[in-house]
């Protein structure tokens, strides 16, 4: 029995039937149409369970209906391929619909203090009962903090990829690549620990006549270590995709390796080190058990990240949510708007960058 006798039995190879018949748009909606009434009174008919459960039920008899009904139109193989093509578009519309809720969230919710004096004021001298109050010193925080954690993270992390792909060979290289991979999971609120108990209260005793001193640098020094991993392993990656003639190229001219790495190697896989730089900031922008541990959320502007305490947006959002004020959501919604935005330009610059990228190409 030949191929076709199998798959579309009664079928004749003729000029009319030599292109394979679709299936109606018309008959896909009805079938959908079919699958979420049958779904509905199943559900809601015998009280089960709610239009969740009847969207879930509505699925999964769509999929069923739809293999079966294209089979008689277009043949088994066309139906199976029908049906794992709508379940895939399915699981992407399922997987967007989540982010989708939470843009929509805070933009509805966050709007509402979205003004001047959101953005040009602080929470000091705020009570309960008053209106006004904005996250200025939490932005001025987050900038900060960030802005000193990369100054440090970014060269010691392009510099210990760059041992680990052009230098190291043995064993200790094999350590600092698993303690590397270890580090890219560790927990937020273990980088604030180490930081409260090595930097908070052993070392700033010695610069503040004995006493500990919180400050944004010493959060700074937290969402380091938070961000190395991370900016470690990403350069690391891009620097292994770096075509090995081009370092050979500059061997055969006498270029020795060092040169060979920063007129060569780095600029060659800077867009990708870059991006994994802005992801590492895009991470480091959103914690909030670090600098809640080591800088204390002040409520009043400090421009000075190494003396008092220092606030942050993401622990302004956190402080909001929850205060007893009817007045502190919208605050708090503002702030994670406020976050997010700041958050969604870094991965867009990532983006950007990463299609630049000539290596990827």
């Amino acid at each position: 029995m030949s191929l076709l006798d199998r798959e579309m039995p009664g079928v004749v190879m003729t000029p009319d039937n030599i292109r394979s018949r679709k299936f109606p748009l018309a008959a896909n909606l009805a079938v959908a149409a079919a699958a979420i009434v049958l779904s509905a009174a199943v559900v809601l008919g015998t009280g089960v369970g709610n239009w969740v459960l009847v969207a879930v039920l509505a699925g999964v008899l769509y999929l069923v209906g739809l293999n079966v009904a294209a089979a008689r139109v277009e043949g088994k193989r066309a139906a199976r391929n029908r049906m794992w093509q709508t379940a895939i578009y399915t699981a992407c519309v399922l997987a967007v619909l989540p982010l989708a809720s939470v843009v929509w969230t805070l933009v509805s919710k966050g709007v509402e203090r979205l003004d001047g004096d959101f953005f040009g004021s602080s929470m000091a001298n705020i009570g309960a009962r008053d209106a006004n109050g904005g996250a200025y010193h939490a932005i001025i925080g987050t900038l900060e903090q960030v802005g000193i954690a990369t100054l440090f993270a970014v060269p010691l992390g392009v510099l210990g990829a760059i041992y680990l792909v052009e230098y190291g060979k043995g064993r200790f290289a094999g350590t600092v690549r698993f303690f590397v991979d270890v580090m890219t999971g560790i927990p937020s609120i273990v980088a604030g620990l180490f930081v409260l108990s090595f930097w908070v209260l052993i070392v700033s005793p010695w610069f503040n006549d004995g006493n500990p001193q919180y400050s944004g640098f010493a959060a700074a020094l937290a969402l380091t270590v938070l961000m190395l991993p991370t900016i470690v392993r990403s350069t690391e990656e891009m620097l292994r995709l770096v075509p090995g003639p081009l370092r050979e190229g500059a061997y055969a001219l006498g270029v020795p390796q060092w040169k060979t790495i920063i007129k060569v190697v780095l600029p060659t896989a800077a867009p990708g080190i870059v991006t994994g730089v802005m992801l590492a900031i895009a991470r480091a922008a959103g914690e909030t058990a670090p600098v809640l541990l080591v800088a204390g959320g002040l409520a009043r502007i400090n421009f000075d990240p190494f003396s008092g305490g220092q606030s942050s947006l993401a622990l302004y959002v956190f402080q909001q949510a929850g205060d007893a004020s009817k007045y502190a959501p919208a605050r708090a919604w503002t702030a994670a708007l406020t976050l997010v935005a700041l958050v969604l330009i870094f991965t867009i610059g990532a983006k950007l960058l990463a299609r630049r990228n000539k290596l990827t190409r």
